[in-house]
């Protein structure tokens, strides 16, 4: 039995209605319906736009050197849907997409908007709508330290054999990862994390929790225990990631 979610085809002939210009994607999740599901999804490459609920107070944190975060360039914006903005060493600004990114900024994206950030060469961050996002600290393929103050995130990060750990801090709770696609955010009404590849350790209350692919845990509240792990179903993953895009 197979339950396929969203997918998108992509076709080189401009004639052809699923043509999509070159650097446009979307991603695939697929349900296979062994057990109660194991969930593959293929790694997303951030789509293309020319224009572009709640996680309170969530961080990541990529383990590695110093940087200088009023003059560091972290990454560029590879898709803007709606409206982001910008906010550190530099003035206040509107982001576009090719824009840049320092340490030390805060992203923040508006009501109906969405961005994708690529940091270094083998991060990339999804925000959803109303996400405020600092990029701490970050040494580019090297690792760093991300707040996500609110909103819906997807990390892809592509793990090299380097030790580069990546950490979520938030007051629901702190989330270890490493070489990995995750989700957390809001879902079903709650603090959600769900694993698409990789390993991520999620702690709260004093607990930790150590999540597969497949799985996913919830943090009710800041301060309490997340639940032990569980596969998600297949609407609540589609809803996860279409809050990011």
């Amino acid at each position: 039995m197979r339950a396929s979610g969203p997918k998108a085809r992509r076709c080189a002939a401009k004639h052809c209605p699923d043509y999509r210009p070159p650097g446009c994607f979307s991603y695939t999740i697929e349900v296979l319906a062994t057990d109660v599901g194991e969930i593959v999804m293929q790694r997303f490459v951030p789509p293309i736009t020319r224009r572009g609920v709640l996680l309170a107070g969530s961080a990541i944190v990529v383990a590695g050197a110093p940087a200088d975060a009023q003059e560091s360039h972290a990454g560029t914006i590879e898709a803007v849907r709606g409206d982001a903005y910008a906010d550190g060493a530099k003035p206040r600004r509107a982001l576009q997409l090719m824009a840049e990114v320092f340490i030390g900024d805060l992203v923040e994206t508006a009501v109906n908007s969405a961005l994708t950030m690529h940091l270094g060469k083998s991060t990339f961050v999804k925000l959803g709508a109303l996400a405020k996002f600092r990029i701490d600290d970050f040494v580019i393929d090297a690792g760093g330290t991300f707040d996500l103050e609110q909103g819906p995130l997807l990390i892809d990060h592509s793990h090299d054999g380097t030790n580069d750990n990546l950490q979520v801090r938030s007051p629901f709770g702190l989330i270890a990862v490493r070489g990995t696609m995750f989700f957390a955010g809001p879902s079903n009404d709650v603090f959600g994390v769900f694993v698409a590849q990789g390993l991520v350790s999620v702690t709260g209350g004093g607990r930790t929790v150590t999540l597969r692919p497949g799985l996913g845990t919830n943090i009710a509240n800041p301060g309490d225990v997340p639940t032990e792990p569980r596969r998600w179903g297949p609407g609540r993953i589609t809803a996860a990631l279409r809050s990011v895009v």
